[in-house]
């Protein structure tokens, strides 16, 4: 049997529990906020501060974007307007040492980091959680698009996509411990985008129709170059160029510094080639770049660690399910195998494009997130 740990509507018990809404200034989190305050949580309202401009550079938006005073500013007007408290928390420090040298550090070990899923994990759902309690709060809540059930059968807690499938965030969610899992609502979970910018405008709620922010919010014009560069401050960090190969070893072009690629990019590869030609390798020990074609692109099986299993709590034996190696990906059919005491081994029912070292691979049973993990190593 599974209870859902928010259904649509509640009863006066709610009265009694205290949760924070972690507020951007968006308007999911207006709405998360309003939603729970409707059915009657006592609300805090927190928006962190992740981040400084000198720290990062790039602030070609003037702070008007994530950790900016008019975000800080909209999370608290929309508090006044609900009468909760709103307080502002600082975790750069963490955000950068957690977030951002890791970003960096993966980059430069040829990797492509996911920084967001880092941030959930570490910060959100980390930080934010040890912050909460020691408020006193009994949950934390987000405006993810995402469910949360507690399965009363096997006394796990699961994380399940949201209703809307063009907002479901679960893929960016997997890293969410039991722990944080049993402390999390998400209030949006049930709705459709539409539906909550409805909402918000049927509550005068002024977030209505604010644009959402699609870069990373540490990289706000977008040039991840520009910060990487600004790492060499260190000997260790040093970026320099180096040799293009093919799939054969011959050396075919340069590249100005190996972090600056990833897996299936076709740009800044040179000219004078028969056919288009991607990144298919990056090697940080050696400082060089391989580059193929679209067939050499495809792999099948590869290797996932950094292992959170939400759903479940081993995989004994080959075990069926839809896996996204990307965001944006609507999962393809495959295979989980344990491999070693800390790794995962994955294997497409079709190869797919652009299996990258450093993104994350999460595994779906229909709705559920059965866990994901970070990319180590493609096999073929």
């Amino acid at each position: 049997m599974i209870t859902y740990l928010f259904p649509q509507y509640q009863s006066m018990i709610n009265q009694n529990k205290t949760v924070v809404v972690a507020m951007s200034g968006g308007v999911d989190s207006s709405v998360a906020a309003l939603l729970l305050h409707k059915q009657r949580y006592r609300v805090i309202g927190i928006t962190m501060k992740l981040w400084d401009f000198e720290q990062v550079g790039g602030n070609i938006n003037y702070e008007s974007g994530c950790c900016s005073p008019q975000s800080f500013n909209d999370a608290r007007m929309i508090c006044v307007s609900l009468g909760i408290p709103y307080y502002v928390l600082n975790f750069s420090r963490e955000f950068y040492a957690q977030v951002v040298e890791d970003f960096v550090d993966e980059y430069l070990a040829g990797r492509t980091p996911n920084p967001c899923i880092r941030c959930n994990t570490k910060i959100k759902w980390q930080t934010l959680l040890e912050k909460s309690e020691e408020l006193g709060a009994d949950l934390i809540a987000t405006g993810h698009y995402a469910r949360v059930v507690h399965n009363t059968k096997t006394g796990r807690y699961e994380l399940l996509r949201g209703k809307d499938k063009q907002k479901d965030q679960s893929y960016a969610l997997w890293g969410l411990s039991q722990h944080s899992l049993s402390r999390t609502i998400f209030p949006l979970g049930e709705y459709s985008k539409t539906e909550i910018r409805n909402l918000a405008r049927k509550f005068n709620l002024h977030t209505a129709d604010k644009n959402e922010s699609q870069e990373i919010c540490f990289v706000p014009d977008n040039d991840y170059h520009r910060l990487l560069r600004r790492a060499r401050a260190r000997p260790d960090r040093e970026i320099k160029k180096g040799n293009i190969i093919n799939t054969q070893g011959e050396i075919v072009g340069r590249h100005d510094g190996y972090p600056f690629y990833t897996i299936g990019q076709r740009k800044g590869l040179g000219g004078g080639f028969r056919k288009p030609m991607y990144v298919v390798d990056i090697d940080a020990s050696k400082n060089q770049i391989t580059i193929g074609g679209q067939e050499d692109l495809l792999c099948r099986d590869f290797i996932i660690d950094n292992i959170n299993l939400i759903s479940i709590s081993e995989i004994k034996q080959p075990t069926p399910a839809k896996i996204k190696i990307r965001y944006n990906d609507n999962g393809q059919e495959g295979m989980l195998y344990a491999h070693k005491s800390d790794q995962i081994r994955i294997v497409f029912k079709n190869p797919q494009r652009a299996v990258t070292p450093g993104q994350s691979a999460v595994f779906y049973a229909n709705d559920r997130v059965l866990g994901g993990g970070i990319i180590k190593l493609r096999l073929y």
